[in-house]
C-alpha cells in the first residue's frame, strides 16, 4: 500500500524530493517574510522552512496564523542539513490547515508536576514523553523477542481471579455476580498451570496492587511479563532473567540513540550491563550493607555532591551576572540551562538528604528483614552492573517459594536489582513442588484452601521443579530511561488519588 503522505522519520531516504507531511505544529518561530515550522507526526520532528516568495499568499497565511498543535499539511522539497533535527529540513511549496488549535496550555515554562499530570494526555506530545514511549515500546518488543526466539509461548492469565497472590493486604476487591472478586497481583499461579502444559510459557498483561504508597517506586496499575518454565530451577531461573535483561538493555542502545539522547541519558551505566551479573546471597548481602565498605563508599558520594553542588550554584550566579547584558539568544540558553541546573541541585538536595538515612539502614540492618528501597539502593552502588540476590528468608517470601534443602530458614527466590538506585525490577524463583507443604503454606497466611484446589491439582497431577519470575515494565522503562518517578514510565499511570485523565 503506497501511503499518501511520508512518514518524518523516513525523509532521510527522500533527500531531494518532493513530499507530503502530515502533522501537528510543535513550534515556530520567524518574521515578516520567513517561518520556520517545526513539525512532528509521531515518528520524530522535522524544521519546515516557508518563504514568503516561494509560497502562495494562503500558505503563508497558514504558517503565520497556525498555533501550537494545529494540524497542518505541508507539500515541500526534502534538504539535508545536518544542523537540524533529524539531518533533512523542507523547504516548503504549500502550508494548509487541518484543524486550528486552541490556545496550547503546556508551553515551554517550567510546569509543576500536578499541573502535567492533569493534562497527561496532552503531555504525551512533549519530546521528552514521546522518547520515554517509543522506548518503552522498545523494550516490550525486545521481551516478546527474548522469549519468542528461545522456546516459549506467550498465554494470558486472567485479570479478574478468586485468590491472593501476593498477599491479601494489596487486593483490589469486588463483586463479581455476588461472589468477591479480586484484580489480579500475578499471574503466575495460573502461569505454573500453563507451563504444565507447554513448558515454557510468559504471560504479559497488567497488575494491581491497592498498596496505599506515595513513593516514586509504585503505581497501583502496572504491567508485568512472567515466564514460567517446566524442569528450571533457580540457577536455571536467574540464568534466564539475566539473559533477558542483557537483551533489554543491548536492543534500546542499538535502535533508541536518538530517544535516549532527548532524554539526556547518561548510557555509561547501561553499556556496563553485560553478563554475567553478581550473585549475592541475602546473607553476603546483609553483611555487606552492615560493612565499613559501604560506610566509606556512602562517604565519598556525599563529599563529591557537595561538590558538584557548589560549581553548580557559582555557575548559577555567573549566569546570573551577566543575564542583564546578555543578546536574546544568549538569554534563551541561560533560561535553559538555569531550568537544569536547578533541576540539578534539587536532585542533590534529595541525595544528601537521603545519604544519611541510607548509612544508618544499611549499618543497622537486620538479618530477616527485607530490603527496602534505600538498601537495594546502597547495595547496588558497589557493583557496576545489576546484581542477582538470592535466598532470602523465608518468612519475607511468598508462600509458594521452594525452600532450600540446606537451610530450611531460606527460600529459593531471586531479585535482580537495577543499579541508579532503580532497586528491583524482576523477583521470582523456585517454585514449592511438595503438596503438603503448599497446603499448610496456604493455612499459614490465612488465605481459604478452597479457592486453591485448582493450584493444589499441579502438584497432585504430574509435579515438576519449575520456577518463573516477574519482570516489571515501568520499573524496567525508568531504569533504562532514567526517570526519577515510574509515573512518566506509562502512558496514564493509576496512583493513589490519580485516577484521571
Amino acid at each position: 500500500m503506497t501511503e499518501p503522505f511520508t512518514a518524518i522519520a523516513a525523509l532521510p531516504d527522500h533527500v531531494g524530493q518532493r513530499v507530503t507531511l502530515k502533522g501537528w505544529l510543535y513550534n515556530k518561530r520567524g518574521s515578516k517574510s520567513l517561518y520556520f515550522l517545526v513539525l512532528r507526526d509521531g515518528t520524530g520532528l522535522v524544521q519546515c522552512v516557508v518563504n514568503e516568495d516561494k509560497v502562495d499568499a494562503a500558505s503563508f497565511e497558514t504558517a503565520s496564523e497556525s498555533t501550537q498543535e494545529s494540524a497542518l499539511e505541508v507539500i515541500g522539497t526534502v534538504h539535508a542539513d545536518e544542523r537540524q533535527v533529524g539531518g533533512v529540513e523542507v523547504q516548503v511549496e504549500s502550508v494548509s490547515l487541518i484543524a486550528q488549535a486552541e490556545p496550547y496550555p503546556i508551553t515551554p515554562k517550567e510546569h509543576g508536576v500536578e499541573f502535567l499530570m492533569d493534562r497527561r494526555h496532552l503531555w504525551l506530545r512533549s519530546r521528552r514523553q514521546w522518547a520515554i514511549m517509543r522506548v518503552r515500546n522498545r523494550i516490550i518488543m525486545s521481551m516478546h523477542g527474548y522469549f519468542q526466539e528461545n522456546g516459549f509461548i506467550q498465554m494470558d492469565a486472567p485479570i479478574l481471579t478468586g485468590n491472593a497472590v501476593e498477599g491479601t493486604s494489596t487486593l483490589f476487591e469486588l463483586d463479581y455476580f455476588d461472589e468477591p472478586a479480586y484484580l489480579t497481583q500475578s499471574g503466575q499461579l495460573h502461569g505454573e498451570a500453563m507451563a504444565m502444559a507447554h513448558g515454557k510459557i510468559y504471560t504479559f498483561g497488567p497488575t494491581f496492587r491497592a498498596e496505599k504508597s506515595k513513593t516514586r517506586r509504585h503505581l497501583t496499575e502496572f504491567w508485568m511479563i512472567e515466564p514460567e518454565m517446566a524442569f528450571y530451577d533457580l540457577d536455571m531461573d536467574m540464568e534466564v532473567a539475566e539473559e533477558l535483561i542483557v537483551r533489554i538493555v543491548s536492543d534500546v542502545l542499538r535502535d533508541c540513540r536518538d530517544e535516549l539522547a532527548v532524554l539526556e541519558r547518561d548510557l555509561t551505566p547501561l553499556e556496563a550491563v553485560q553478563g554475567p551479573f553478581p550473585r549475592v546471597s541475602y546473607d553476603d548481602a546483609v553483611a555487606l550493607l552492615r560493612s565499613d565498605k559501604t560506610k566509606q563508599l556512602l562517604d565519598e558520594e556525599r563529599r563529591g555532591l557537595e561538590q558538584e553542588q557548589a560549581a553548580l550554584d557559582t555557575e548559577r550566579a555567573d549566569n546570573r551576572a551577566r543575564y542583564g547584558q546578555a543578546k536574546k539568544g544568549e538569554k534563551r540558553r541561560i533560561d535553559t540551562r538555569e531550568i537544569e541546573i536547578n533541576q540539578r541541585l534539587d536532585a542533590i538536595e534529595e541525595a544528601l538528604r537521603n545519604i544519611p538515612q541510607w548509612a544508618a539502614s544499611a549499618a543497622n540492618f537486620e538479618w530477616g528483614s527485607d530490603f527496602g528501597g534505600s538498601d537495594e539502593t546502597v547495595l547496588t552502588k558497589h557493583f557496576d552492573r545489576p546484581i542477582i540476590v538470592h535466598r532470602f528468608p523465608a518468612v519475607i517470601k511468598a508462600f509458594y517459594m521452594k525452600r532450600d534443602p540446606e537451610d530450611d530458614r531460606l527460600a529459593l527466590g531471586m531479585d535482580v536489582l537495577a543499579p541508579e538506585g532503580y532497586g528491583e525490577v524482576v523477583g521470582g524463583g523456585e517454585r514449592a513442588t511438595d503438596l503438603a507443604f503448599l497446603q499448610r503454606q496456604v493455612e499459614a497466611h490465612g488465605l481459604p484452601e478452597e479457592v486453591f484446589d485448582w493450584y493444589f491439582d499441579l502438584r497432585r497431577f504430574g509435579s515438576v521443579p519449575h520456577s518463573g519470575f516477574g519482570i516489571g515494565l515501568e520499573r524496567t522503562v525508568a531504569w533504562v530511561c532514567g526517570l526519577h518517578h515510574l509515573r512518566e514510565a506509562i502512558p496514564f499511570p493509576r496512583l493513589i488519588g490519580r485516577l484521571h485523565p
